[in-house]
């Protein structure tokens, strides 16, 4: 434990410095669906990006900014790893920061999907041959979802990944979050999706994390509805390359990652790596053992 404090501070005091002695950090822009997406390519000391990348996708409402995304990024770097992390458009122009509730949700679960794909396009045409993909929480979701259906990556990260929830636990779990019940909503906005109106914005007694306010009936319908392509254990199923997925022992927010991907991990295809008594966000001390397992994996040869 000593240990893992002295390696606490040292990150806490060098992890900037790292990022500009290290690693040389360009932002990003790219238009997708009419959107200007945003992101962060970091490619070690020598500034130029090789044949090889890691393309990182953040949690629920987040951003590339986040301490883990910026953290993973210099600590892949000091490694010999190109990263580049975008943050979702969520509908937004130059999207930055955590999603501001006060916004109407104008966004798709799927949305990811497309963002990603068009990120790792990017890359592609900048002459990296080799994109691996990480994705962090829902992220690691939306990861699996699109190596699935997409194919073509070289290896697959999933850190603390969201597995899937059924429209049914969806919707206990924003009873219990909001004190209120989704179902009529959703009644409401499948209809209209199937009507062709799923931009129709509707009142709601919240939204994920955020409280009351709008959200169109096709934003209601992709995170509260039933969709089998939700599925991560599925999709890591159909996925023909690597994966790594890597749980927290500390974790409450996806608690239940060990116990439904042991059962798949047979350590080749699949690998589950556990960081002991990391929590969701694997801060500190926690991201520096989460970057060295990524970077094994990335760099060993299969």
């Amino acid at each position: 434990m000593l240990h893992h404090m002295l390696k606490a501070l040292f990150l806490s005091a060098c992890l900037v410095c790292a990022t500009v002695a290290n690693a040389k950090t360009t932002l990003i822009e790219l238009k997708i669906g009419g959107m200007i997406a945003l992101g962060d390519l970091v490619v070690p000391e020598d500034g130029a990006l090789k044949d090889s990348a890691v393309l990182i996708t953040h949690g629920t409402l987040a951003h590339k900014d986040m301490e883990l995304v910026e953290s993973l990024q210099a600590l892949l770097a000091e490694r010999g790893i190109a990263s580049l992390a975008h943050s979702l458009t969520f509908s937004q122009d130059r999207r930055t920061g955590m999603y501001d509730c006060a916004k109407p949700h104008m966004h798709a679960h799927e949305d990811a999907v497309v963002e990603i794909a068009a990120w790792a396009d990017w890359l592609k045409t900048r002459g990296v041959k080799n994109i691996s993909v990480l994705g962090h929480s829902r992220g690691g979701n939306q990861v699996a979802w699109f190596a699935a259906e997409k194919g073509g990556m070289e290896k697959v990260v999933l850190l603390a990944p969201a597995l899937g929830l059924s429209g049914r636990v969806a919707a206990a779990i924003f009873k219990r979050r909001h004190g209120a019940d989704i179902l009529p909503h959703l009644k409401k906005a499948s209809a209209l999706k199937a009507q062709g109106k799923g931009d129709t914005l509707l009142d709601v007694p919240g939204f994920i994390y955020c409280k009351k306010g709008k959200a169109t009936a096709r934003a209601i319908s992709s995170y509260y509805g039933e969709d089998a392509r939700r599925n991560a254990i599925a999709n890591i199923g159909k996925i023909n390359v690597p994966v790594l997925v890597i749980a927290g022992t500390k974790d409450t927010a996806v608690p239940d990652v060990p116990k439904r991907i042991k059962p798949i991990a047979d350590g080749k295809k699949v690998q589950l790596k556990m960081i002991e008594d990391a929590d969701h966000m694997f801060l500190d001390f926690f991201v520096e053992d989460a970057a060295d397992t990524i970077a094994e994996f990335l760099k060993k040869a299969e």
